[in-house]
């Protein structure tokens, strides 16, 4: 017997918890379409049971807008929401991956892969008009490929994914200030946390800086040991197999002042992609 929220009436029977972030006030499910029988994620949003508020309501409405025009297979489809009594539900493809906050013993190139192919979908994101900025890009939600039961020989080129879109914002060259910080402390980029006015740029430090986690085995919930007085992240001692000039990119990339970053993410990702990872031996 389990305590799932019985959502057969708006046509999904849930399948098991993906995980949770219950202090967030949101829990995402594996459920089943019933007409279809196509396997999708619901994620259930508590506003009366938290300490959010129903005003957040519109927030979420900012979200589906944004997934709405969003056509990209590494993000995965808004297919569906509806309203319950305690909350908001938002119904998206399902996609057999694993975020990157599961501990696993990645090697350097395959998150030079990982980096590449979240660059890509930044790149994408920021082709639109207006650019989107996703403002929280953690290990928690960049998902990859469950590449477990692949043959050594499939493994190369991964699949990854960016889901969660709650706190990305629609703008041009500069993204407006909000009122309230939105991100994950230790990720967001100086003007994030300061509520400066957003560039391109900030999506580059908030990716770089989950780089870092996974090549120093860092938790997510530790970068901050990892900053200087300054702000600014340290993390060369802890990385000394790799090459000079794939550290000097992470450096670059996780600049405090935005204007010492790469301007774009595609020079972001031209530059990555010619780059050795390991130092010579």
């Amino acid at each position: 017997m389990n305590n799932y929220p019985d959502f057969t009436n708006y046509g999904y029977q849930i399948n098991s918890e993906l995980g949770h972030n219950r202090g967030g006030g949101q829990v995402p499910y594996l459920a089943t379409e019933i007409n279809t029988q196509n396997t999708v994620v619901i994620k259930q949003f508590f506003f009366a049971k938290t300490t959010n508020k129903w005003s957040d309501y519109d927030s979420y409405l900012r979200e589906i807008e944004i997934l709405k025009q969003l056509d990209n297979s590494q993000i995965p489809r808004y297919l569906d929401s509806f309203q319950t009594p305690t909350g908001f539900c938002i119904i998206q493809e399902y996609k057999k991956a694993v975020s990157l906050a599961v501990s696993r013993n990645w090697t350097p190139q395959q998150i030079k892969e990982i980096a590449i192919g979240v660059l890509d979908i930044l790149n994408y994101l920021q082709s639109q008009i207006p650019p989107i900025i996703h403002r929280d890009l953690t290990p928690e939600n960049i998902l990859v490929e469950d590449i477990s039961s692949l043959s050594l020989e499939k493994r190369e080129g991964m699949k990854v994914y960016l889901v969660d879109f709650g706190f990305a914002r629609m703008g041009g060259g500069e993204v407006a200030v909000s009122s309230v910080v939105k991100g994950t402390l230790g990720f967001m980029s100086p003007e994030q946390m300061f509520n400066r006015e957003l560039t391109l740029a900030s999506d580059i430090y908030n990716l770089s800086a989950t780089l870092i986690c996974l090549l120093t085995n860092t938790p997510s919930t530790e970068l901050g040991n990892l900053m200087d007085k300054r702000g600014k992240i340290e993390f060369k001692s802890k990385v000394l197999h790799l090459s000079d000039e794939f550290i000097h990119w992470l450096e670059k990339c996780v600049e405090p002042n935005y204007q010492e970053r790469f301007t774009t993410v595609h020079e972001a990702l031209e530059t990555l992609i010619h780059l050795k990872v390991l130092r010579p031996q």
